[in-house]
């Protein structure tokens, strides 16, 4: 029996991640997510089929993933949302920042906070470990998930349901400094192909690993620091913000450290939820945390950040919101924009219309520091893509999370690898059958 899938959203494009898949009987959604482009794009979801929905399971808390799952229970959704539960705690942050965003631009969000508090969940961890199998309670819908290493919370998951088998990789990285990464595939039993595995294809035709890629950031902010400058790092409140936390701590020894509480609290749920976390990360962690008295500054307020500026000189700033969007993010740089010796050093994908993106593509006045964005590695290229179906093959993959022409070229790079799956790269609308 063929199963149709469609693209609301995710595929051929970097954001709002959204997939439904319906059989006879079932039909599932995969996260629901927006893009943050100029004032917000939303999934095309269709308003009729939301009310068919059957089961929807969301990878983890990023806005890309998850900011638009009220749009469902607005439009007649009334079942539960499959995760985890440092995902469903990451939420109440998410929405905020949200509604901020949108209203900075004077946009209404298409939701009201009734829709928000309409959401249920239910856990995976409550039902069964990482890799293994359990059927849904009430629903003949077998489910395996497994941690991704993006952030706490994140997972990628396994769905059977009317005999095919659908892996979702959500977003994937194995080289985290602190996250651990379940291999797919791994679940002592035999291996078939699954029918179709939507795949995090972030950085598309890129093979270059973490190592290469962190010691850019270190010979970057090596440079700055060195000449007495300072460099701001504006960070998603979750996520690598607390991988580089870590990192600068202990690659940058000799310098003052000033992060914003959001950040900082976030390593400490880290700490207080090790389920996510490599072996040897909680001791790591731990470090870190301890140098809270002697060279890490935790701000939260503009006097407190005017403060820790005015006591120190060469120094790393971690503050929240990667987009420059946030009022820490701007005040800082505001303050650093005038020296060429500072340096503004961005990690992640910038989204097209937000700060972040005018400042990298077009010099903005009185900007006189340094603007370089370098990739922190959260993200799945060719050569990550090819291992993956290698541990776990598929007869059909989707690729993911990329705009146009990455998402091409990296299609071509990983059918250069001699993988023996039928490779898709869709757009918004589209869809295929298995």
């Amino acid at each position: 029996m063929m199963m149709n899938v469609q693209v609301w959203g995710g595929s051929g494009e970097h954001g709002r991640s959204c997939y439904r898949i319906a059989g006879a009987t079932r039909r599932i959604l995969l996260d629901c997510g927006i893009k943050k482009d100029e004032n917000g794009q939303y999934p095309l979801l269709n308003m009729r089929e939301i009310p068919k929905l059957t089961t929807v399971f969301l990878s983890h808390a990023h806005e890309d993933h998850a900011m638009a799952l009220p749009l469902l229970y607005k439009h007649g959704y009334v079942g539960v949302i499959w995760t985890t539960r440092a995902t469903a705690y990451q939420l109440e942050a998410g929405f905020r920042s949200w509604r901020k965003f949108v209203e900075s631009r004077g946009g209404h969000l298409p939701y009201e906070e009734a829709d928000i508090e309409k959401m249920t969940f239910r856990y995976l961890e409550d039902y069964a470990q990482p890799l293994e199998w359990f059927e849904l309670p009430e629903d003949p819908i077998r489910v395996q998930w497994g941690r991704s290493g993006h952030l706490a919370g994140s997972v990628w998951l396994k769905v059977e349901l009317e005999g095919k088998r659908i892996f979702f990789s959500g977003d994937y990285s194995r080289e985290s400094e602190l996250l651990a990464a379940d291999l797919p595939g791994i679940s002592g039993e035999m291996v078939r192909p699954d029918d179709l595995a939507i795949l995090d294809n972030a950085y598309g035709p890129d093979t270059e690993p973490q190592s290469v890629k962190i010691e850019s950031l270190y010979q970057a902010a090596s440079a700055s620091l060195d000449n007495g400058g300072r460099v701001l790092m504006p960070l998603p409140a979750f996520g690598r913000s607390q991988d580089l936390l870590v990192w600068v701590c202990e690659r940058f020894p000799d310098y003052p450290v000033i992060v914003e509480r959001s950040i900082w609290t976030g390593l400490e749920n880290l700490l207080k939820d090790p389920t996510w976390l490599q072996p040897g990360a909680a001791e790591r962690i731990a470090r870190t945390l301890d140098l809270h008295s002697d060279r890490v500054l935790i701000t939260e307020t503009k006097e407190q950040r005017r403060q820790a500026l005015d006591q120190t000189g060469p120094c790393l700033i971690l503050s929240n919101d990667g987009m420059l969007e946030s009022p820490a993010s701007r005040w800082y740089l505001d303050q650093l924009a005038g020296e060429p010796d500072n340096l503004i050093l961005l990690t992640g994908h910038v989204y097209k219309g937000t700060f972040a993106h005018r400042l990298v593509k077009d010099r903005q006045p009185n900007t006189r520091c340094r603007v370089l964005n370098l990739c922190y590695k959260v993200h799945q290229g060719a050569d990550d893509v090819r291992l993956m179906l290698r541990e776990s093959p598929a007869d059909k993959v989707m690729l993911v999370h990329a705009p146009e022409p990455s998402a091409s070229a990296g299609l071509k790079a990983i059918e250069n690898g001699a993988c023996f799956s039928e490779l898709f790269v869709l757009r918004p609308g589209m869809g295929l059958s298995i």
